[in-house]
């Protein structure tokens, strides 16, 4: 029996030392807004150390930690890129399949900007304007929820101009699009008093009641008012207004440029990049700015994240060391050069919490938030 036992750790340690052997090189997946900033470091980590430029695959959030979650190994993701937080239900998943100790760091904020071309106007936009353009379901004459009949940015708003609503966007899959429903659309849904008061009940009664006076069939109903509402809010107009656009926010700013009446949705640090050709819209009075995102006035900003897995640290070469370099002043710092690249700082205590959990490798304890 010891020696069968023998045999089998030999195996393992056999196996685990081929596994180590079989990449040498971190690597990561996950946001399309927080790719050009993980580039940069693992530029910056290539040119100073020892170890290999990580690769970096630029997959959507969702996407990213989907293969992130699949488990523990080298033909696994060691880190993910997010541009919201991981859900208790991707914790879940991840815990199924053995990835147990997941680091979480928050490396700064971004602001998802509604842009146009710079030939164009500059918008002035409303969050309610952003719904009633945009949702699947907007308020009738008679406060019943109607399809979207709006075919002009005029007809939402007479102060806007005759323009056809034309909104290039993120698919499901990306965090931005994530972000956006939830700061943008939901932002707007709530300037309408019944789904505000939707989204804050609790009492089954008054949620079928105000499901009844928005027209809601009776079937939809669920205890938490607020999941009605969130179908409501997050529900994308498909009849052409918004036209997913793949994960490349670059090929967005492409195709405003060439369609001077289109929108497109993408993040603050593509916004900065490309301002010699497209122009963000004020939302709420606010432009996204730097100062606006990083003082909360502006309305639609997210704090971004990478997720390490803690089973591989150690495995694979390096990735103590660039997670090292990530949480560095010279890159995250006021004066980093991460923000150079348009990535907002996160306030000192912030960034030494953060920082805190990486060098002692501090697992997540999630709680909704």
């Amino acid at each position: 029996m010891k020696k069968i036992l023998a045999s089998a750790v030999l195996a393992a340690l056999v196996s685990g030392n081929a596994a180590a052997a079989a990449r040498d090189h971190i690597e990561i997946v996950g946001s399309s807004t927080v790719y050009p900033f993980a580039t940069v470091v693992a530029e910056q980590f290539g040119k100073s150390t020892k170890f290999k430029t990580p690769k970096i695959e630029s997959t959507g959030s969702g996407g990213g930690l989907k293969l992130f979650c699949k488990g523990v190994g080298v033909e696994y993701a060691d880190i993910t890129n997010a541009s919201r937080r991981i859900k208790g239900s991707e914790v879940e998943n991840c815990a199924k399949s053995g990835v147990k100790e997941i680091i979480e760091v928050k490396v700064g904020y971004d602001g998802i900007a509604m842009a146009n071309s710079k030939k164009s106007p500059q918008f002035e936009l409303t969050t309610k304007d952003i719904f009633l353009a945009l949702a699947k379901l907007v308020p009738g004459p008679d406060g019943k929820l109607i399809e979207n009949p709006y075919k002009t940015w005029k007809d939402v708003n007479p102060a806007l101009p005759a323009m056809k609503i034309e909104v290039l966007g993120p698919p499901p899959t990306s965090g931005t699009r994530d972000a956006f429903v939830e700061l943008a659309m939901e932002g707007g849904a709530k300037a309408f008093d019944d789904l505000k008061k939707l989204r804050g009940s609790k009492d089954e009664a008054e949620i079928k009641s105000l499901m009844a006076k928005l027209g809601l069939p009776e079937s939809a109903f669920n205890k938490k008012g607020k999941k009605v509402f969130q179908a409501v809010a997050h529900g994308i107009r498909e009849d052409g207004a918004f036209i997913e656009a793949g994960e490349n926010d670059n090929l967005i700013v492409q195709k405003l440029e060439s369609n001077p009446n289109a929108l497109g949705v993408f993040g603050f640090s593509f916004l900065d990049q490309n301002a010699d050709k497209v122009q963000g819209s004020k939302i709420n009075g606010k432009a996204p700015t730097f100062d606006t995102i990083s003082d909360g006035s502006y309305a639609v900003s997210r704090p971004l994240y990478v997720y390490v897995k803690k089973a591989h640290i150690g495995s694979i070469p390096g990735i103590a060391e660039f997670m090292a370099e990530f949480t560095s002043d010279k890159a995250w710092g006021d004066e980093g050069y991460l923000a150079d690249k348009g990535m907002i700082p996160m306030p000192k205590a912030e960034r030494a919490k953060f920082a805190d959990a990486v060098k002692n490798q501090t697992p997540l304890v999630f709680k909704a938030e």
